[in-house]
């Protein structure tokens, strides 16, 4: 079976690179639709109009709606080619950098994509994550290439709130061991098309997890003065580019598949996709049976840094039982990447490790006296 190794065009990061776009996006064209939040638009919509400016290009953008869609795939795709785009950016977070890089394989033109957050490992893949109308997971959609360009500018995270940070930090510690039970699994990984992980994914999933744990808190604290510091730089590095390749090249496990479960229950809404990761990383490190040591480091992790280690850390105090085994059950349905696994997957086995990886986290917090 051959080797792959899946990659955006270009990666560009550090303090002040958003005056940089111009220069990027010369090579691809000239008419450029940028699709971004409100809050990144705010931000950042003036610079990248200037920088794109200084090369000649012409600047539209549209204001993504919040949710992506079908729905509104379809409507940024029209706008789009109304401006007759031959480059889309796609600017802000998760949610609107799936749709802006939805449009570009709808349209099959050349992406850009700026992260206003580092909130996901998302903005390199060739994959854009599809909900309905209520927010409820309904797809992965997988598209023909990688993103031409991901450019991150780390003084505009500094800038942003550090739940963001945090949250990405979350979906980044769930990729290391994911990425680890994929590779161990010899399964196919549906993400790549099926090859096998180069030895240089392999090497860069344990570096992720190390850096995580050797930055993480420092970055933390960074954010939270708004300063771009070495650490800072590193964990932007981790979140965003080490966890997107190790994710799409070595591929998920149970923890995406068991938040997929999650996204079921309309009270873990208001908690970020990271945020959900993380708790979720814990039940599958119980359901693979992973040693006592290796899960304490994760809680230990996860509450150094404020990531959920209970269900009442993501808006679930009391949840019924037929909630839980909701959840299992919409994770374990075709095509979820929790079939990786080596052993046999269940609801109930999933259910056993939910409740059990919410007991472990109760317990270490009134340890903590928390």
């Amino acid at each position: 079976m051959s080797r792959i190794l899946l990659a955006p065009g270009r990666y560009v990061q550090g303090a002040g690179a958003i005056n940089e776009v111009g220069l990027h996006a010369a090579r691809l064209g000239t008419r450029v639709f940028v699709i971004g939040g409100k809050t990144a638009l705010s931000i950042c919509a003036e610079k990248i109009a200037q920088s794109l400016a200084d090369k000649g290009l012409s600047c539209s953008q549209e204001r993504f709606a919040g949710v992506s869609s079908r729905k509104e795939i379809a409507r940024l795709s029209k706008i789009a080619a109304e401006q007759k785009a031959d480059i889309i950016i796609a600017l802000g977070g998760g949610a609107a950098i799936d749709a802006a890089k939805a449009v570009a394989h709808e349209m099959n033109l050349p992406v850009i994509v700026i992260p206003s957050t580092v909130a996901t490992d998302g903005p390199g893949s060739a994959l854009a994550v599809i909900y309905n109308e209520d927010g409820v997971f309904e797809s992965y959609l997988h598209l023909r290439r990688n993103p031409d360009c991901v450019l991150v500018d780390t003084e505009i995270i500094a800038s942003s709130p550090v739940k963001f940070l945090v949250a990405g930090m979350g979906d980044a510690l769930g990729t290391c061991w994911e990425a680890k039970t994929s590779i161990r699994s010899g399964k196919p990984n549906s993400f790549s098309g099926g090859e096998t992980p180069t030895l240089a994914v392999q090497a860069l999933s344990k570096l992720c997890y190390e850096t995580l744990l050797e930055s993480g808190y420092q970055a933390k604290i960074a954010v939270e003065l708004n300063m771009v510091t070495p650490a800072l730089e590193a964990i932007v590095e981790a979140n965003t580019l080490i966890s997107g390749l190790c994710s799409e090249n070595a591929g998920h496990a149970a923890a995406h598949s068991i938040h997929n479960g999650l996204t079921t229950l309309p009270a873990t809404k208001k908690k970020m996709h990271g945020e959900k990761i993380a708790f979720c990383l814990l039940a599958q490190l119980v359901l693979e049976g992973q040693a006592s040591n290796d899960i304490l480091e994760v809680q230990e992790f996860c509450f150094n840094v404020g990531l959920p280690i209970c269900l009442a850390d993501l808006n679930l105090p009391n949840p019924s039982i037929e909630e839980i085994r909701q959840v299992a059950e919409a994770a374990i349905v075709d095509g979820e990447t929790i079939h990786v696994t080596r052993l046999p997957v269940t609801a109930s086995r999933v259910e056993a490790a939910i409740w059990t990886a919410d007991a472990l986290g109760v317990a270490y917090k009134e340890e903590h006296g928390c």
